[in-house]
């Protein structure tokens, strides 16, 4: 059940299953979820392959429900770019579920479609996660002020948690936790419940440098500023009904 500013509906959790054959195995997949804007999809395209070296896929996840994005999407489809269109659209963190399970990689990078890569980011999130000990890297760290209740941009290294605007985890990791939380339909603290999710037995979040920028984020933009409020408080409710006895878990406590 969704509650939204006009009322409640029924929402699946998760994307039907996918029963194509599976994909090819890759050090990496970089990973975005895309509700619309195709420019800024063809943007963060276009850097993704002219930047990223090594054994590297792009998925793109369709969760837009606009017939022409579908329709360009499926004409730039090709060996290392695989796209996931989803009919009817889903919630936030049951989309980009549906793209770490379709991903190939044994790593797994989410990138908001406004970030635009300036360089390699992959490789030096891959080869932080080569530490056993890390389990969640990306070069924007939150850390909690003092409580779970704010949590603020921090350099690190150490963080509580990474933004999702550009997560790198392992795809064996996070499917082993069934990835982010479906419940959280708006992407906001989705990110930071599944860093908490990824930490809870001893691992860590780093900060890793890495050469991107980020422009306009869509979503929130295009959210009146009263329902973003709104969404964004429920879904801090929803983070703290699980965590707020896990005060340990913040990094300096």
């Amino acid at each position: 059940m969704v509650d939204s500013a006009t009322g409640s509906e029924l929402q699946a959790f998760r994307a039907p299953t996918d029963t194509t054959s599976p994909p090819t195995t890759r050090a990496v997949t970089l990973l975005t979820v895309v509700h619309g804007w195709l420019p800024d999809v063809e943007r963060w395209l276009l850097s993704v392959f002219t930047h990223v070296k090594g054994d590297f896929e792009a998925v793109v996840v369709d969760n837009s429900g606009d017939p022409r994005i579908a329709g360009a999407l499926s004409r730039r489809a090709a060996e290392r770019l695989r796209v996931v269109t989803l009919d009817p659209p889903l919630g936030w963190a049951a989309a980009a579920n549906a793209g770490v399970e379709a991903a190939g990689g044994e790593v797994v990078v989410l990138l908001d479609p406004g970030v635009e890569l300036t360089g390699d980011a992959a490789s030096p999130l891959v080869e932080a996660l080569a530490d056993p000990a890390v389990v969640v890297a990306g070069p924007f760290g939150l850390r909690g002020k003092g409580t779970l209740k704010e949590f603020a941009e921090n350099a690190g290294p150490d963080v509580d948690a990474i933004e999702g605007y550009c997560m790198a985890f392992r795809r064996a990791d996070a499917l082993a936790l069934e990835g982010f939380d479906p419940k959280f339909w708006f992407y906001r603290m989705a990110d930071v419940e599944l860093s908490f999710r990824l930490r809870a037995r001893g691992g860590r979040a780093l900060v890793v440098d890495v050469p991107v920028e980020r422009h306009e984020h869509r979503l929130w933009e295009a959210t009146e500023p009263a329902e973003r409020d709104r969404l964004s408080r429920r879904n801090m409710y929803r983070f703290l009904d699980r965590w707020r006895d896990r005060e340990d878990l913040l990094v300096g406590q």
